[in-house]
């Protein structure tokens, strides 16, 4: 990831402190909120931990809802900070507890925003740093060069790797997507336990939004 000056840090760290609300879920692309805030979105795996990661960023322990239950984020989530701009919950793919016709439904639906949204400033895939990207992250991948929005990869679960293992799949998840035409060329290595990257993360949405304090 970029370098950010201590200033960058702060401001992320203070932007982020200030309140964060959950706002509704769409189950349907005409329950979507007006765009008229900067978003960025998450979307990964059911299971890669992007409720940790939203709830890591605010500071909050259920502001977004984790699941024991893989795939349990069947709607397009939002939640507000501060009036300054909107996180969204995707829904995750990758998991099997539901019929072919369910998983489609929500699916789509995270695909229609993702064609759609003006306001959206950049997706934030999340992949589980223990196992990099897989073949099941191809069509979260084709989809978001396809929507040709720009996106990020967050490696998620840092801490959970052995010394050295971090900045070796940072190096093999850059090379994985340097063709890629929509992926931005840099990679977040990340854990909501630890505090891992947060800081660094809050900034680069800061300078992504473009939001100011």
């Amino acid at each position: 990831m970029d370098e950010f000056t201590p200033e960058e840090l702060e401001e992320g760290r203070v932007l982020f402190a200030r309140p964060a609300t959950f706002v509704l879920g769409c189950a349907k692309i005409e329950q979507l909120p007006e765009p008229d805030l900067p978003e960025i979105a998450f979307a990964g795996r059911s299971n890669v931990g992007k409720s940790s990661l939203i709830n890591g960023l605010v500071g909050m322990h259920k502001l977004a809802r984790a699941s024991n239950e893989p795939g349990r984020t069947r709607e397009v989530n939002f939640f507000d900070l501060d009036g300054k701009m909107r996180l969204v919950d995707l829904p995750g793919y990758g998991w099997a507890k539901a019929s072919r016709t369910t998983v489609k439904k929500f699916q789509d639906l995270g695909r229609d925003y993702l064609r759609g949204r003006v306001t959206l400033k950049r997706v934030y895939l999340l992949i589980d740093a223990r196992h990099g990207l897989k073949k099941v992250d191809d069509e979260a991948l084709d989809a978001l060069d396809l929507a040709a929005v720009s996106y990020q990869i967050v490696l998620t679960k840092a801490d959970k790797l052995k010394k050295g293992e971090g900045e070796k799949m940072v190096a093999a998840t850059l090379k994985a997507i340097a063709k890629r035409p929509a992926a931005f060329p840099a990679v977040a290595l990340t854990s909501s336990e630890k505090g891992i990257g947060i800081p660094e993360l809050r900034a680069e949405i800061m300078r992504t939004t473009g939001v100011t304090l």
